[in-house]
């Protein structure tokens, strides 16, 4: 994008500004940086302001310790990574570097401001009218992005509408009310799409917002107040600012999820996206498999609401890919393998699923992206969601191209060209081996290409990485809908289309009795949302909102016994496939919302501290 081209530009000539000020000595400044005036005096200073606004905005959505470790779908194998001690209760207002972004948001909010009061000062001859009211609509977006960010992760913040000075009172600076924080994001996104388009018509626009953001962000910030967190949630009764003002909402409001349903209604009615398939990127028949896998391969596709190109791909594929090359670092857990459905579309629980727990496969799959003889049985006969997204013990390894590459990651009695991923003890990404080990025999595949050579480092992709896409918006209006009207016809489409794409048959063929049961059709879409989204940080997020997280089965993590000593056996050791306790983690319900840091409270005496913190 055009706008990141002065980046660095700005972000050197604002350090050096700060060390200016530092003494009489650098009072004296070269005739090369800017001042605080020329910034506003050129179009290519004003973007590259806004560029730094948007660093704000990048994947991953919450950060990794979201999509990686918090929820019960992975974990990390370095025991010394922040998400390790928040899981294992070992976390505290005073030691938030691992996890604390309160400051960090607000940071960029005041920029934020900075840009709404000062690019007007652009002169027209270098920044026309339409542009910058085109620019302060996106600015107006990313703050209230900002503060959604907050909003869940946190709670009720701290509404901001001027530059604050450092020598101003913070005591006059208290906590809104959930209810008056979820009124201005609206507001800002309101204000915000009224500048923007419905979609840009110019590749270099790619990764602005829309008014498709704007309600999208709307339609999140409407299931967060549906849902049990805070809508009517007993534990946040006295959680009140110092002055008494109630902070949560006290009572359960059905009508929250009729709001959240017709927030996202209306996005599928804009009719500016529609589910990813192969045929759009030149496939000419349906395939499921390549369906799900591409969606996240492409540079960008009609299923993108929201997406950021400010993230490391590199840095994540070589976190998921196995040892030798990669470091097997995030790993995914039993917990999420048992919740991919067969292939014809049934739990793995129930007896008419042909679920097989044990034994070899004896034959290979019909399709050539499925499991192949001798993979463990329960590998087989899985949806096509579980061979894009899942790396098991046996399982080709993607990130390698040619012959010789595969073969970099088999042991000397495996070299066959197929690179089959060495999960047990002995194996190259095995316990024995040096290094970073997995620990639970599994790593993700979302987001890693066939084209990636990660023994060489090379990622072949520069596609974003996904904020918010339209099968969140379909799956957030079917569990909208489900909560106050669980017979609507709706639920059965819109739920379909997520299960069609990815290869499935309908809930209404292979779970009848579901359809217009509340309580049996809600378990079926929080699974679909468990599978469908996986590593892309909803899980942990999904859980927060439902008060789930802390279910003991959300917090007790499986996985294969990847400490048995194959004793030389390499893929025919049994031992290995014996389900694992892994972690047992530490759970306290103040954990639904994160901690305001101390040195935060510090400096702001009006600010509250999270219930329980």
């Amino acid at each position: 994008m055009t706008r990141y081209k002065y980046l660095l530009l700005f972000c050197c000539g604002m350090i050096a500004m700060g060390l200016a000020s530092c003494s009489k000595y650098l009072d004296k400044k070269p005739d090369n940086l800017l001042t605080e005036d020329q910034i506003w005096q050129t179009r290519a200073n004003a973007e590259a302001y806004l560029n730094n606004v948007y660093t704000g905005m990048r994947g991953p959505d919450g950060g990794d310790w979201a999509s990686m470790g918090f929820a019960d779908e992975t974990s990390v194998a370095i025991p010394t990574v922040g998400v390790r001690f928040m899981v294992s209760g070992n976390w505290t207002p005073s030691d938030g570097n691992n996890w604390d972004s309160w400051g960090y948001m607000y940071g960029f909010i005041r920029k934020s401001i900075i840009f709404d009061q000062n690019v007007d000062k652009v002169p027209e001859s270098q920044l026309s009218q339409t542009l910058k009211d085109q620019y302060k609509a996106e600015n107006n977006f990313l703050r209230g992005y900002f503060y959604y960010q907050l909003l869940r992760k946190y709670g009720p913040f701290v509404i901001v509408s001027k530059l604050i000075g450092q020598d101003e009172d913070f005591t006059k600076y208290s906590r809104g009310s959930f209810d008056e924080c979820v009124a201005h994001i609206n507001g800002l996104m309101d204000k915000a799409a009224a500048g923007l388009p419905g979609v840009w018509n110019s590749s270099g626009n790619l990764g602005r917002p829309t008014k498709g953001a704007c309600m999208a962000v709307k339609e999140k910030v409407a299931q967060l107040a549906a849902s049990e967190l805070w809508n009517g949630n007993p534990a946040f009764t006295n959680f009140k600012n110092n002055d008494g003002k109630q902070l949560a909402p006290v009572g359960y409001d059905v009508n929250k999820w009729k709001i959240a349903a017709k927030a996202a209604k209306d996005i599928i009615d804009s009719a500016h996206y529609k589910l990813f398939t192969n045929l759009d990127n030149g496939g000419s028949s349906f395939d499921p498999y390549l369906s799900v896998r591409d969606l996240f391969l492409t540079t960008w596709n009609d299923e993108i609401i929201l997406g950021s190109i400010d993230w490391s791909r590199w840095g994540y594929t070589k976190c998921v890919s196995p040892g030798p090359g990669g470091y097997n670092m995030y790993n995914a857990t039993q917990n999420l393998v048992d919740a991919f459905y067969m292939k014809n579309g049934r739990t793995i629980d129930d007896p008419a699923s042909n679920y097989v727990e044990t034994g070899f496969a004896q034959s290979d799959d019909d399709y050539d992206w499925g499991h192949h003889q001798g993979d463990w049985n329960m590998y087989a006969n899985r949806e096509p969601r579980f061979y894009a997204y899942i790396a098991y013990n046996g399982r080709p390894v993607v990130p390698a191209v040619t012959v010789d590459d595969k073969n970099y990651y088999s042991s000397d009695n495996n070299v066959n060209g197929k690179g089959r991923v060495e999960f047990y003890y002995s194996g190259k990404s095995g316990q024995k081996s040096a290094g970073s080990n997995n620990l639970t025999g599994y790593l993700p595949l979302k987001r890693v290409s066939s084209s990636d050579n990660i023994r060489n480092d090379v990622t072949a992709y520069r596609s974003p990485y996904i904020l918010i896409r339209y099968a969140e918006v379909l799956l957030d209006y079917v569990e909208a809908l489900n909560e106050y009207d669980p017979t609507n016809p709706d639920i059965v489409t819109y739920l379909d289309m997520v299960r069609t794409r990815a290869g499935l048959p309908g809930i209404e063929t292979t779970y009848p009795d579901a359809v217009g049961n509340k309580l049996a059709m809600r378990k079926y879409i929080l699974r679909e949302r468990q599978v469908e989204f996986c590593f892309e940080s909803d899980r942990c997020f999904t859980m927060l909102r439902r008060k789930m997280l802390g279910n003991p089965e959300n917090q007790t993590i499986y996985g294969m016994d990847v400490n048995a000593n194959d004793q030389g056996l390499g893929f025919s050791f049994t031992g290995f496939y014996k389900r694992t306790l892994f972690q047992k983690r530490v759970w306290n319900d103040k954990m639904y919302l994160f901690p305001i840091i101390q040195g935060d409270l510090e400096r702001d005496r009006s600010l509250v501290q999270n219930p329980g913190w």
